[in-house]
């Protein structure tokens, strides 16, 4: 791996220690671990200062990159923009986007990020989505997990998509998401999905609630409230 660092951010994903070493082998080098850290947020921040350089990979824990990813031919970030973003295959309903994707970033950005629900929507300058696909996002470990990704991005995509996405392929997102049937956990992130669209209206009346999508612990206790205590731990 040339010229751009590598992190990968975990929290408590069952797979993340297989998925950190598969990222290095394809990689080619190093990549750091950044595990654990309450607050969204913070975590993001604080991966700028674990990096070495201005710009770097960025995974999340349950990204699984593809094997045939050619780290030699990616191009550095320009001036003005803050990140890339590749797509991702989600495993439950087939769609293909930047939801869960493999980021180029710059570290200055990160220092620089401001507020937004989904975090990395309020980085300064730019940002890019490569067309190619880099992998897949297995948020699908366990039901809790499962059901956590579809409840916080289709609350998200109800609110209304921060990085201005239209309202129309932000709708046929959320259908997707609801109609997920493929793949280990299909139907919670199904549910996940329905629940995380009424509760995106019920917030509507009270925008800070919209803080919880960020508060793993709000997160858990709003699906053990709902579905039992499935929750795999990581």
């Amino acid at each position: 791996m040339t010229g751009f660092d590598a992190v990968l951010l975990s929290y408590d994903e069952p797979m993340a220690n297989s998925l950190h070493s598969r990222l290095q082998r394809t990689l080619g080098g190093t990549v750091k671990r950044l595990h654990g850290v309450r607050g969204m947020r913070r975590a993001y921040r604080l991966c700028a200062e674990v990096v070495d350089r201005e710009q770097f990979f960025l995974a999340d824990g349950d990204f699984a990159i593809d094997n045939d990813f050619d780290v030699a031919a990616v191009e550095p970030l320009d001036e003005g923009v803050s990140m890339r973003v590749w797509r991702a295959v989600n495993p439950v309903n087939g769609l293909t986007y930047g939801y869960g994707g493999l980021k180029l970033i710059r570290r200055s950005a990160l220092r620089e990020m401001g507020e937004a629900v989904d975090v990395l929507a309020a980085l300064p300058g730019r940002i890019e989505f490569a067309r190619e696909t880099a992998g897949i996002t297995r948020f699908n470990q366990s039901p809790f997990h499962a059901w956590k990704a579809g409840f916080r991005e289709c609350a998200m995509l109800a609110r209304g998509s921060e990085y201005g996405m239209a309202d129309d392929d932000a709708r046929q997102r959320v259908e997707a998401w609801t109609m997920s049937r493929s793949g280990e956990f299909a139907a919670y992130a199904a549910a996940g999905a329905g629940e995380g669209v009424t509760f995106a209206r019920e917030a509507a009346r009270d925008p800070q609630q919209f803080d919880h999508l960020n508060d793993p612990t709000w997160l858990r206790a709003r699906f053990t409230a709902a579905h039992g205590d499935q929750a795999v731990a990581g």
